[in-house]
């Protein structure tokens, strides 16, 4: 019996994964709200009834794309922000981090592009919240250094929306930049984090 419930449960998995990559790979040319779930269930070869034993809905299943997008990000970028300092060290690391990510990602850093102002309010949500968090737990990690010393939470939290809404519009900017341009994206990158990281050193000068 266990080993018939657990064939069911690959077999359900499978599933579930063939309709989120066959949404994605539908998404690259249209947006979440022109997509049909007939569409979706028609490019993996399932009834449409089969679609409503994993999602909802095509906004729950578009939640479920946003939290594969993002969800894998906090770790890693947290992770790199502890393991290096305030200055070059991290600033490499944080773009190449999403020079990386862009590469192996392409259609979730479009598809989260494309939505983040798109028409479903519950993926425009889900994506706000996920960046929200990103946020939260990177400015739990700035509040950790010594740089930090002196700041209040609010200005914490705004430093580490900065970095945020940095990495999204990275992103965004390696996914349309020719395939010479990459280089020139990343450099820029770099320099803007320079900024920020200068500014942060000089915050409290006036106070």
């Amino acid at each position: 019996m266990s080993h018939t419930l657990g064939v069911r449960q690959a077999q359900k998995q499978k599933t579930r994964r063939a309709l989120l990559d066959a949404a994605l790979q539908l998404l690259e040319e249209q947006s979440l709200s022109s997509l049909g779930l007939r569409e979706v269930t028609r490019a993996v070869g399932v009834a449409p009834t089969a679609f409503y034993r994993h999602f909802r809905d095509m906004a729950d299943l578009g939640v479920a794309l946003v939290e594969e997008a993002l969800g894998s990000l906090h770790t890693t970028l947290v992770a790199l922000l502890a393991a290096t300092g305030d200055g070059e060290e991290r600033i490499a690391a944080a773009v190449e981090l999403i020079v990386a990510y862009v590469r192996t990602h392409p259609a979730h850093v479009r598809f989260i592009a494309r939505e983040q102002h798109g028409g479903v309010q519950a993926v425009r949500s889900a994506i706000g919240d996920q960046l929200t968090l990103f946020a939260q737990e990177v400015k739990d990690q700035f509040a950790r250094e010594p740089e930090s010393a002196g700041w209040d939470e609010d200005d914490l939290l705004m430093l580490a929306r900065m970095y945020v809404d940095h990495m999204v519009m990275t992103a965004s900017a390696l996914l349309e930049a020719a395939p010479d341009g990459e280089d020139r994206v990343a450099a820029s990158a770099r320099r803007q984090l320079r900024l920020v990281t200068l500014g942060r050193h000089h915050w409290l000068d006036e106070r």
